[in-house]
């Protein structure tokens, strides 16, 4: 047992260095814009103050305990009631240090919590387990994918439509809660181009069995590729006369095709892939309870950016959701291999 305390503390001192890696994909210790980089200030100076009070008091606790220890035949001390000088000072020094760290901490808020008054705007609602996002000024929705034009301040209008989840891209910011029946606003903006993957986030608000699978990128492009991406955004899906024949026929599937379908909790219905989703220019009403398909194929990833977008990985997931992501609100459909194939053909047509 004796052993085990030092490779215990060891341990955590390890995992605690590798996880503020700067290089690391969610690190907060790689701030590549404003609001990043000023959160940073305030640990800083709160790491700064607690190194201080770490290295005055550690040594006079150290000196006292082997000085005053108590040896073998000494007497019981005189009790006192206390010295008021020294519990003044123990008194005033730790309100001086976190005065050092509110002073700071207080700008920040400041500035996190007043988007500029040019931001882009971007409505975020959380689902169990996927993000929504729509660009209400430009006539863009899309899903677990956000793109944002390199120097321009994006605002972030948070919501939800079931359970508290909480918006998190550590390289551009600190975390906000998107609570269901009120709106929060925060704002990022990316000062550099993202990697190819973009950068990554997270819900960070334990949200149900797929907490952990809810995912989401966010790709900061310089302003002509924005520009484009908004264009490309905007256009409907393809016409049957544009997609292959095996496409073609996906297509009158996600339109047409009654498949039975099986939920988590054992219930039974029949359902079309129309009743969740939505592809522009199909001309389907009716309400949407799973994400935006319009563009899919143009999206790096799947499932809240759990996984690539391959052909192979999306036949997966629509042959079995429940396995790919435990809890998912899709239920189990019952599809020949036929009809998998030619709906993946069509889904990966809509670009």
């Amino acid at each position: 047992m004796t052993r085990a305390i030092p490779l215990l503390i060891f341990g955590t001192i390890l995992m605690l260095a590798v996880g503020c890696t700067p290089d690391h994909l969610m690190s907060t210790f790689d701030p590549v814009g404003p609001v990043a980089a000023e959160q940073k200030k305030v640990w800083d100076y709160v790491f700064w103050a607690m190194v201080f009070v770490f290295v005055t008091v550690l040594p006079a606790l150290l000196y006292m305990c082997i000085k005053f220890r108590r040896k073998e035949g000494d007497p019981i001390p005189a009790q006192v009631h206390g010295n008021r000088n020294l519990e003044i000072l123990w008194t005033v020094l730790p309100i001086v240090v976190l005065a050092v760290a509110a002073v700071p901490t207080l700008n920040v808020l400041r500035f996190v919590l007043e988007p500029p008054a040019n931001s882009i705007q971007v409505n975020v609602t959380g689902h169990q387990w996927w993000w929504e996002f729509e660009y209400p000024e430009l006539g863009v929705k899309t899903a677990n994918e956000l793109y944002v034009p390199v120097g321009h301040p994006v605002q972030f209008n948070l919501m939800s439509k079931d359970v508290i989840h909480s918006f998190w891209v550590p390289k551009l910011g600190g975390k906000m809660d998107a609570i269901p029946t009120r709106t929060n606003v925060m704002w990022y903006q990316a000062d550099v181009v993202s990697p190819e993957e973009g950068f990554y986030g997270q819900c960070m608000e334990f949200c149900g069995t797929s907490h952990a699978n809810m995912k989401l990128r966010v790709h900061a492009v310089d302003s002509d590729e924005f520009d484009q991406w908004v264009e490309d955004q905007t256009e409907p899906g393809p016409e049957a006369e544009e997609l292959s024949e095996l496409a073609a026929q996906g297509k009158d599937h996600f339109e047409n095709l009654d498949f039975k379908a099986t939920y988590t909790d054992g219930s039974v219905s029949q359902q079309r892939c129309a009743y969740c989703h939505t592809v522009a220019g199909l001309g389907i009403s009716g309400a949407r309870t799973g994400p935006n398909l319009t563009h899919l194929a143009s999206r790096g990833t799947l499932l809240s950016a759990m996984v690539d977008n391959t052909s192979e990985n999306l036949a997966d997931w629509l042959e079995n959701p429940q396995v790919m992501k435990p809890g998912s609100r899709m239920p189990n459909p019952e599809l020949s291999d036929e009809q998998t194939a030619a709906l993946v053909a069509y889904l990966q047509s809509l670009k």
